[in-house]
């Protein structure tokens, strides 16, 4: 009987063991089809409000940018218009100072030309101060158009006459200067007038 007994108990005790066992799993497999149902719908509710919510962020990141760039763009506007008024007001300072010796050298002239009665020497004044001038002016990137036997050239030269009868050789030759021209830096500030063979 103890035999029995002990077999009787070990098929229940067996068949309970496996019922425990599923159903334990099928609590398992409640839970996690319970969690992925709720996943699930959380993802569905992101999903049906994320759209909304990322445009209205976009949006609003959109126009943030657009609002700084405009700023950004209207200082940028005021700057370059406050320095180039200042280029405009004080651009001709650095070839003013240049110039300044060069006047202080005119007045010593004109005192010193009233202690003389000798043209010679007023005449050798005036061209050492003309000679200063030109090496400022040259400084400055100023040079004056060459007109001596050139070909008349529309882009440096101003016709003001023609003058016939020169022969085949002189004509479209700059004959005779009447003012002389100048370039800035390679730019022609004023034309040459000349005289033109014809």
């Amino acid at each position: 009987m103890e035999e029995r007994d002990i077999n009787i108990e070990s098929p229940e005790a067996e068949d309970s063991c496996p019922e425990k066992d599923v159903e334990g799993q099928n609590d398992v497999q409640a839970e996690e089809n319970a969690n992925e149902s709720e996943e699930l719908a959380g993802e569905e509710q992101v999903e049906q409000r994320d759209p909304l919510d990322v445009a209205l962020a976009e949006i609003a990141d959109l126009k943030d940018k657009y609002l700084r760039s405009v700023a950004e763009f209207d200082n940028y506007r005021k700057r370059t218009l406050k320095e180039r008024a200042e280029l405009i007001l004080n651009g001709g300072e650095k070839v003013l100072t240049a110039i300044l010796p060069v006047v202080d050298d005119m007045e010593r002239a004109m005192e010193n030309g009233q202690k003389t009665d000798d043209p010679q020497v007023l005449r050798e004044g005036m061209e050492l101060i003309y000679h200063k001038l030109v090496k400022v002016l040259e400084a400055q990137g100023v040079s004056a158009i060459e007109t001596d036997g050139a070909d008349f050239d529309t882009d440096v030269h101003e016709a003001v006459a023609m003058v016939p009868g020169m022969g085949d050789d002189k004509k479209g030759k700059v004959i005779d200067c009447m003012q002389k021209g100048y370039k800035l830096n390679d730019k022609v500030i004023r034309h040459a007038r000349v005289a033109v063979g014809q």
